[in-house]
């Protein structure tokens, strides 16, 4: 174009005006190419180049050709769309499908293998700390070389491993930082090392790239290549390998709680649970063989407690027992051979190579004639102590090793292994204390049982027995001149009165009362005779007041009033609290009645005891749950809740036999005051009555005295001279109210609110000739 030309698009020129068509611009630009260069130069970002390059190429379908010797570098670097692409796809593609992070490494490092034309490539991965092993594919038959030490002075890859940088070099074999060059290549290479560590910069893998020959080594085009592929191909590695964990960690949840089922829905033996739990644990870190070493205190030494002697061929590789003379075999001192050493040490061991460690005891594999080659072992501890010893024996495939994600597998197995342990000696522990238990009671049961003769006799005087009592309903009657056998005679007849035997055994009701009566203990308030008359008390106010209550009912009443003290040992339940008695820590609440009423079921359960046994099942169950009930109503502490819901009932004029927890509370009630019925008896038998309670509270005080501990003034005999105070509180607080509000509900057992007021009054007139002779003094 000639200077004196002056174009104006859109514009004014200074000397002419024109508007070029795009015909007319394309064949200006056409005839001035130079001027077209240098517009582009000046005014055109390389973005826009490389966009306007890839636009052309395809336009020709050719690719685009980079500068001869830059070829490789140029095609990563000039290929941001299409070719880059590709190149991702295709080695997204290799990567796809695999979940092995050493398969996906490999195929990661083929793939740049590829890109700057290397003849070779190994791949070294840690998997074991301080060492490489070479990754062999698999099926590819390859044996698997030993692992090498991260360190210099031996080859390129554990140089490369040990200074975490990358190496490339033509002196393959010369070099004194790896003089071993290239591992089992004797051919003159170049080589191209890169380190693939983590994000906490541990050495992770290194891949070795190999030319062979006389071709042009690795330049800096192929290091930026390698650099470029790892970035990408490295997002590909880091979700494969959280996916594996993924798949490893729900592997280990299900195995986990495998172990906690059986350790808490099963109640097996030892030996059982913990096979169970060693064969989750072989398949969790994928081992030939498991053992398990238990510590003998006694003798210093490990003994095998489950010795796996299975066959590697074997289908479902489960762990298999060896014989109880192998088993007694492999027993060695602790600190001999590996076992031995993490017992000592409380170490976890992992060894690739066992005959090349000095603490290997190769003794074991004589006796078996089983070959090992690796082993993992770690101690079992509870509460800080090392108890046993787990060890995984030879990871399955070839020359695989155990590695840092199995042991941290494995010590997550070791804790619930221990208290798998734990819960086994305890629940053996549990079925030997149940045997001696059972043992225990059928001793008890011969000697607490009823005998024979005795059974014979009173079953020979069976019509004689049932005949009319007339004065036994009474509420003033008191058997205290019958003999203990006179009072089983009398508890059945008022048991055959009140039920008839259709649905009862004699012969059983016979047995079962005779044992309940043995097993009362001979102590001076809450014997036999005191259970005696608490059942004559409900018998009597059944009897006042037919119909009120249903045969179930009754028949829970009456059996729960004669059973409600079984084996009281004279001492009430804080006492037992106090002491730390055994039954205290079974039964934390109403210690005492829980007691009895657990010695009643034991009764029922002995042979031809079950007076029950013509009940139906669910009859059966209603009524052991309100002679539950009742029983544990006889507990003083209980008396005061009941009675203030029952009081603000019918207080409130809403009270309803037809409501079953109104007729619950009654049922309360009515076992208090047969509890209590000897405050009303005639003054002579409460006098007599009182002094058998007080020399039971004064054994309990002379107790608690000789403890160190200071009783209550109604436990303390140097408090004799108050007793007559004590009742009247006793009387004013708990036996009055609770007779005259179950009078207000059943009519019927006004005569002992009376015979009770008649008490309180002696009482009251006995505390103030007390008081006055006190004062007199």
């Amino acid at each position: 174009m000639s200077a004196g030309t002056n174009l104006a698009v859109n514009g004014k020129g200074s000397i002419s005006e024109k508007v070029m068509t795009m015909d007319e611009m394309k064949e200006l630009l056409s005839c001035n190419q130079d001027l077209l260069e240098q517009f582009v130069l000046e005014n055109t970002d390389l973005e826009t180049l490389e966009r306007w390059m890839q636009k052309r190429a395809k336009s020709l379908n050719q690719p685009i050709k980079p500068a001869r010797g830059k070829n490789k570098l140029a095609k990563w670097k000039y290929s941001v769309n299409t070719d880059k692409r590709s190149m991702l796809e295709e080695m997204t593609t290799h990567l796809v499908g695999s979940t092995n992070k050493g398969q996906i490494m490999f195929e990661l490092a083929s793939c740049i293998s590829s890109a700057i034309d290397a003849d070779s490539v190994n791949l070294y991965l840690v998997e074991s700390e301080g060492q490489l092993s070479r990754f062999v594919p698999d099926g590819s038959g390859l044996p698997r070389p030993d692992p090498q030490p991260v360190r210099s002075g031996t080859t390129i890859a554990a140089h490369c491993g040990k200074v975490r940088d990358i190496i490339r070099t033509t002196n393959c074999g010369k070099d004194p930082r790896f003089p071993d060059g290239v591992l089992g290549c004797k051919v003159l290479s170049k080589v191209l090392c890169h380190p693939i560590c983590s994000e906490d910069e541990e050495l992770e893998a290194v891949i070795e790239f190999i030319k062979e020959g006389k071709g042009s080594a690795f330049t800096e085009d192929d290091i930026e290549i390698v650099n470029s592929y790892l970035v990408w191909g490295g997002v590909a590695i880091h979700y494969a390998d959280q996916y594996s964990k993924v798949q490893h960690q729900k592997f280990v949840n299900e195995f986990l709680l495998s172990v906690v089922k059986s350790i808490f829905q099963e109640m097996i033996s030892m030996d059982t649970l913990i096979v169970q739990i060693m064969n989750q644990a072989q398949k969790l870190v994928n081992a030939d063989r498991a053992s398990l070493f238990l510590m003998d205190s006694k003798t210093n030494q490990l003994y095998a407690r489950i010795f796996d002697v299975s066959s590697g061929d074997k289908e479902d590789g489960e762990v298999q027992q060896a014989d109880k003379d192998l088993r007694d075999k492999a027993r060695f001192p602790i600190g001999k051979g590996i076992a031995g050493y993490v017992a000592e040490t409380g170490e976890t061991l992992n060894v690739a190579d066992v005959y090349k460690d000095d603490r290997f005891n190769p003794s074991i594999d004589e006796q078996t004639g089983y070959t090992t080659k690796s082993i993992l072992c770690m101690p079992i501890c509870i509460r800080g102590t090392v108890i046993g010893v787990v060890q995984m024996v030879n990871k399955k495939g070839d020359g695989e090793v155990f590695t840092r994600e199995d042991e941290e597998s494995f010590k997550t197995f070791a804790v619930y292994c221990g208290l798998a342990l734990h819960h086994a000696k305890l629940y053996d522990k549990i079925r030997r204390s149940e045997q001696k238990y059972k043992v225990a009671l059928e001793v008890l049961s011969y000697h607490n049982a009823a005998s024979v003769e005795e059974v014979e006799e009173i079953i020979a005087e069976k019509e004689q027995l049932l005949e009319k009592n007339e004065d036994i309903s009474s509420f003033s009657y008191y058997g205290t001149s019958l003999d203990d056998m006179t009072k089983v005679r009398k508890a059945i007849f008022m048991f055959v009165d009140l039920f008839g035997l259709e649905r009862f055994e004699y012969d059983t009701l016979v047995r079962f009362f005779i044992t309940v009566k043995k097993n009362y203990r001979a102590v001076a308030y809450h014997n036999w005779a005191h259970g005696f008359h608490v059942a004559n008390s409900i018998y009597s106010i059944l009897k006042a007041s037919p119909g009120i209550f249903s045969p179930l009912e009754c028949l829970a009443m009456y059996v729960g009033a004669i059973c409600h003290d079984l084996d009281h040992r004279g001492f009430n339940n804080k006492f037992m609290i106090d002491i730390g008695s055994p039954l205290a820590a079974i039964y934390s609440t109403s210690t005492m009645e829980n007691h009895h009423f657990n010695m009643a079921i034991n009764i029922l359960q002995q042979e031809h005891h079950n007076i029950f046994n013509k009940l139906s099942p669910d009859e059966y169950k209603q009524v052991l749950g309100n002679m539950k009930h009742c029983i544990l109503a006889t507990d003083l502490a209980l008396f005061f809740p009941n009675k203030a819901r029952l009081t603000n009932i019918v207080e409130t004029n809403t009270f309803s036999w037809d409501s079953p927890d109104h007729r619950l509370l009654v049922e309360t009630m009515v076992m208090t005051g047969s509890d209590l019925c000897a405050s009303t008896k005639p003054w002579n038998l409460q006098l007599d009555t009182v002094e058998d309670i007080y020399h039971e509270f004064y054994t309990q005080g002379d107790r608690e005295m000789a403890s160190g501990r200071l009783p209550v003034p109604i436990m303390n005999r140097f408090h004799r001279d108050e007793q007559a105070v004590h009742q009247v509180g006793f009387f004013s607080g708990i036996c009055i109210p609770c007779y005259s509000l179950l009078s207000q509900i059943m009519p019927t057992v006004s005569p002992m609110v009376e015979l009770c007021a008649d008490n309180l009054a002696s009482w009251r007139k006995l505390a103030e000739e007390r008081r006055q002779e006190k004062t007199t003094d």
